[in-house]
């Protein structure tokens, strides 16, 4: 059974720290940033792992093994505090070896007779020259999920050449919502560094995509600019409908120190009166375009 505790990671947690590269720290000292908790999980037992290769038919691959073996799965989150209410924002999460399931091995409905994704499959998409061959939800690709994104996605594991699997032909892939695939890595640690580097924000994963992040999702972005993300992408064709926040600001105390208001010379009591001039000067200089003939 998994752990279901979630203690706030300390100095007393240096083996979390390590796990995290550190970001926690970044996110503590980012202004508005609340709640940066982790799930501690225990490290998965070799004959786990073993299981899980027999049983699939599939060799993980050895970066993934080391993972597993350090901790059975991965989920870090954090929140952002507007006036009073906390906001839960930021989501890191990583399937454990139990929860590392086959994602084309049921029907998408609990229906007779219903369409699996193999049946839903696009034949007609092509890979282009500078990306490699998607993946098929057909016998052709091996693939599980590794991250099921709040719902905006699934990012799997992906064997590209069927089973028997190895652990050379294994990639990171994101499955968006209309079922369209987005390649992210060729190796679990370069995508494990593209977690972190993301912060968890809403949707990372659709700025590897050719339509991007949405609107709502690009100014948590402006706000937490992720370590690694090409803030390019944050200014091109969003200055119409983006607005520019500053963290500090917007999170700033609602507590102002009142400043005295400075007294002006005291005038006298006629003082108030308009200085005296000659009395049709106003309406001379109104009326001047259009004088009047009597």
């Amino acid at each position: 059974m998994e752990e279901s505790s979630a203690p706030r990671v300390g100095c007393n947690k240096p083996h979390l720290e390590k796990l995290t590269l550190g970001i926690t720290r970044i996110l503590e000292s980012s202004p508005g940033v609340t709640e940066v908790t982790i799930i501690e999980k225990a490290p998965a037992e070799r004959h786990m792992i073993s299981s899980w290769e027999q049983k699939n038919d599939c060799v993980l691959p050895e970066d993934m093994k080391n993972f597993y073996l350090m901790t059975n799965g991965f989920h870090m989150t954090w929140s952002v505090k507007l006036d009073e209410h906390t906001i839960p924002l930021g989501n890191m999460a990583i399937n454990s070896i139990a929860k590392l399931t086959q994602l084309n091995q049921s029907s998408m409905y609990s229906l007779p007779n219903a369409p699996t994704l193999a049946d839903l499959e696009d034949d007609t998409e092509e890979a282009s020259e500078n990306e490699p061959e998607k993946p098929h939800f057909d016998s052709r690709s091996v693939i599980f999920e590794l991250d099921p994104c709040n719902g905006n996605g699934k990012v799997c594991l992906v064997y590209k050449n069927g089973k028997p699997a190895l652990a050379k032909d294994a990639e990171i892939w994101f499955l968006d919502r209309a079922l369209y695939w987005h390649f992210l890595t060729d190796t679990f640690t370069a995508y494990y560094r593209l977690l972190i580097t993301h912060l968890g924000l809403p949707q990372w994963q659709y700025a590897f995509t050719n339509y991007g992040i949405s609107p709502q999702a690009k100014q948590w972005f402006n706000m937490y600019k992720p370590i690694t993300y090409n803030t390019n992408l944050l200014t091109e064709e969003t200055d119409s409908f983006v607005n520019k926040l500053d963290p500090s600001k917007v999170f700033k105390s609602k507590n102002k120190t009142l400043v005295p208001k400075k007294k002006g010379p005291v005038q006298p009591a006629g003082g108030q009166k308009a200085p005296s001039g000659p009395p049709s000067a106003s309406k001379s200089s109104s009326g001047s375009g259009n004088p009047v003939r009597k």
